[in-house]
């Protein structure tokens, strides 16, 4: 195991003397840490206090509500097990609600963080990503108001596992296009768990749609976003009722149309080392209009039956469309050869569309519960693009690049669990797993009327399927300390034909997982966790299949440069093994309240990240560079979650009436194999800080919060010679929430509303000459105004 730096060993000796300090300190919070409910709601069934110690403890994996069926990982939220004082065991049958989001929290044995509906409405935001990235340790890739998939512990793709009612998300899912209304709540577990699989290195995030009835729902909301000079209205609407006493039905409906106004520049740059000397210098700014719409539909369907039984249907289907427009200029103040070219326009269009539906049975017979989930889901995303090159003061393109590609995604997947409550405190599950996954990609490219890459032909294929079983033992020593103990094993199948010929790649990987936790007294606030596990991350479908991507600015036949490479994938890739460790202490406040400090560090073996090389290719008469992903050897990553919720007035009594929200996380890494300073984790930043606050105005029906994200910038060595560099990001956010009356609530949110650059960029050395190009974005202000109904 790679030596601890001295950086992380100070780091956890704060830690821990925070953790001491926090012992010693009684903070005793009267209110919620969360502004009251903008509308009164009646709390849910079940809801009690989080220090009673008689409360039902939930055996946790992380999929408590997975799939909606109301099956915790041991199977059974509607039956757990409790200690009493006494030790005896007490079996709770709860037909409805759930336990509070601290409460479920606090009683797993795998650490879990709940988001429920009011913290997921408080901004108004117009996605999930928006919201995720006020989470603690998530940190989003890309501009402000433009990132990608949601990364836990500051790790890159691939690293965080996306669940969706408790199973992964189809393959180029992204939770940009699920509305936070169509949300039940979001479930963070930091370290993974037999139930929910152990692809997730960084973490797990698991969005729970909406369930089944609690409240009878009919609600409407409009919302309007205006961004700098583009409207982007959207609607939707849930439905939550019952049908006679045994149907339960939701329904959740949301239309939008998103129109935007992209703007950056592209510098490039080349160096000599030895004399000083720039041999090339580029500019090229650019404008894109997009203009996107679409709708989204959920929906589900459970029938109760006696004693537990239940049977649930859920549909879901997405469809949207989209068209952009860029033009660029390019400016050349130094160079020996002419540009490529002076300007560009370029136009493209889009369809994306997602059919799914999954299905739940749960049966009970005496003691044992038994779940079947299966799934079906299709994808298709359809793209077409024309980009023309045009000389200085000419109408003519020098080159016109055609593009068109077609993907379509099939997957099923069939699941079956079991669960038993034994009298001496043991909850045990096992259960296996089958998925298989296909993807198709017809794409043709065209240069000036000719195709490029001939000889993979027009389609590519690849297949996966998936194959594990596991098991796990949750139990309680007595009322302070309760355990977990899990193995699965996980094998994967992948099979690609490229154009060139086909590939085959097989891996499986046993994981053991361990998890603990402590309470200091059966009615303490305080507790330890301790999580020991071993988790991986798989290839991808994209990454093992080798059809290069041409890049656009310098195509083929010439050479390319090593900041403009094509990309291609590798099929001998291996999985990547992480072995880790996790410590954790908590101080639960009255009703919502949270201190807690976390420090984890996970060992990786056969680290993969992308590489950049000059490659004699069979798609250019002259070597060009790639970038591949490589399995590089060990790496190493730790740090240390900070996180706090409380109300201002119980630490400063003459304070405003404030619920602070906040998190810091302080991320560390090496990669063994690259030498020198900032030799981490590809896209890991140092850090992240979420800091915010929310306010009732005592005598008006008037809410007001805001929030500030800040990632600092960082600089990664990939290896001797290739380096990259990411900047400040800092990400303001605003709302107001005005009662009108009982059944109408008004909204209004500000986010991103101090503007500034946002800057990335990548450098590679080659005979002492340093080729540089940096992504300067400023993404603009967003404000939105809501309007919710209660019909």
């Amino acid at each position: 195991m790679s030596t601890i730096p001295s950086p992380l060993k100070a780091t956890a000796w704060c830690a821990s003397l925070l953790t001491l300090s926090l012992s010693g300190v009684s903070i005793t919070a009267a209110h919620a840490q969360t502004p009251p409910p903008a509308r009164s709601a009646a709390p849910a069934a079940g809801a009690a206090d989080a220090n009673d110690p008689q409360v039902p403890t939930s055996p946790q994996g992380a999929g408590s509500g997975a799939a909606g069926s109301g099956a915790s990982s041991a199977g059974n939220r509607g039956a757990a097990s409790s200690a009493s004082p006494s030790g005896s065991t007490q079996r709770v049958d709860v037909t409805s609600g759930r336990p509070s989001d601290q409460q479920e929290r606090r009683n797993a044995t795998a650490s879990k963080i709940v988001i429920g509906r009011q913290e997921i409405e408080q901004f108004g935001d117009a996605n999930t990503l928006e919201i995720l990235r006020r989470l603690p340790g998530i940190t989003m890739p890309g501009a402000p108001g433009r990132g990608g998939p949601p990364r836990m512990r500051g790790l890159g793709a691939g690293y965080t596992q996306i669940l969706m009612d408790g199973e992964r998300v189809p393959p180029g899912f992204s939770l940009e296009n699920v509305a936070p209304d169509q949300i039940e709540r979001i479930e963070i577990l930091r370290s993974p768990t037999a139930e929910t699989g152990a692809r997730a290195i960084g973490g797990t995030i698991n969005i729970v749609m909406r369930e089944g009835f609690r409240r009878r729902l009919n609600d409407l909301r409009f919302g309007l976003g205006y961004e700098r000079g583009q409207w982007q209205p959207g609607v939707s609407w849930t439905r939550n009722d019952t049908i006679g006493e045994r149907w339960i039905y939701n329904l959740t409906a949301t239309a939008f149309k998103r129109d935007t106004d992209d703007r950056n520049k592209v510098q490039t740059e080349a160096v000599d080392l030895i004399t000083g000397r720039t041999l090339l210098a580029q500019e090229e700014t650019a404008r894109a209009l997009s203009k996107r719409e679409g709708f989204n539909v959920n929906g589900r369907l459970q029938w109760r039956g006696e004693g537990g039984d239940s049977a649930l249907i859920m549909p879901m289907f997405i469809r949207s469309t989209g068209t952009t427009t860029r033009t660029s200029t390019l400016t050349q103040s130094v160079g020996s050869a002419p540009a490529p070219y002076a300007t560009t326009a370029a136009d493209s269009s889009g369809l994306f569309e997602l059919a799914r539906v999954g299905a739940n049975l749960n049966l009970r017979f005496g003691d044992t519960r038994t779940e079947w989930r299966a799934s079906a889901n299709r994808n298709r995303f359809d793209n077409d693009s024309i980009r023309r090159e045009f000389g200085a003061g000419s109408d003519t393109p020098v080159r016109l690049l055609d593009d068109q590609a077609a993907v379509t995604d099939r997957g099923a997947s069939l699941n079956f669990k079991a669960s038993r409550l034994l009298e001496n405190q043991h909850s045990l599950v096992g259960g296996f797993e089958v998925e298989q996954n296909r993807r198709d990609e017809a794409r043709t490219t065209l240069q000036n009327g000719r195709p490029l890459l001939a000889e993979f032909g027009d389609n590519v294929s690849a297949r996966s399927q998936r194959v594990a079983a596991y098991a796990q033992d949750e139990w309680s020593f007595n009322p302070q300390w309760s355990a977990y103990a899990g193995l699965r094993w996980e094998g994967i199948t992948t099979e690609g034909d490229n154009g060139l010929g086909s590939s085959r790649n097989r891996s499986s990987v046993w994981t053991p997982l361990l998890h603990t936790v402590w309470k200091f007294d059966p009615k303490s606030r305080d507790q330890v966790r301790v999580s020991l596990t071993r988790s991986y991350k798989s290839p991808t479908l994209q990454n093992l299949i080798s059809r290069p991507s041409l890049n656009s600015r310098l195509p083929v036949p010439g050479a390319n440069s090593a900041t403009q490479a094509d990309r291609a994938g590798n099929p001998d890739l291996r999985p990547e093994l992480a072995t880790g460790i996790d410590v954790a202490f908590e101080r639960y406040l009255s009703n919502g309240g949270i201190l807690s400090a976390n420090l984890f560090h996970r060992e990786l073996k056969d680290y993969i990240r992308n590489v950049t090389a000059l490659e004699s290719v069979p798609w250019a008469a002259v070597p060009r560079w790639v970038s591949r992903p490589q399995n590089v050897g060990g790496a190493y990553t730790q740090g240390i979650e900070l996180e706090a919720k409380f109300r201002l007035t119980d630490v400063i009594a003459s304070a405003p009436r404030i619920d602070v929200r906040s998190n810091l996380s302080i991320f560390n890494s090496k990669v063994d194999a690259v030498p020198g300073p900032n030799a981490r984790l590809d896209e890991q930043p140092r850090g992240t800080l979420n800091l915010g606050g929310d306010y009732r105005v005592p005598g008006l029906p008037l809410n007001v919060g805001a929030s500030v994200n800040l990632t600092p910038g960082y600089d990664t060595r990939i290896n001797e010679t290739q380096f990259r560099e990411v900047g400040l990001k800092r990400v303001w956010d605003a709302y107001a929430t005005v009662n009108v009356n009982p059944n109408t609530l008004l909204r209004l949110s500000a986010s991103n509303f101090l503007v500034r650059d946002y800057v990335t960029g990548s450098a590679i050395i080659t005979d002492n000459i340093r080729e540089s190009g940096r992504l300067i974005e400023r993404t603009p202000m967003n404000l939105r105004v809501g309007l919710e109904f209660k019909l």
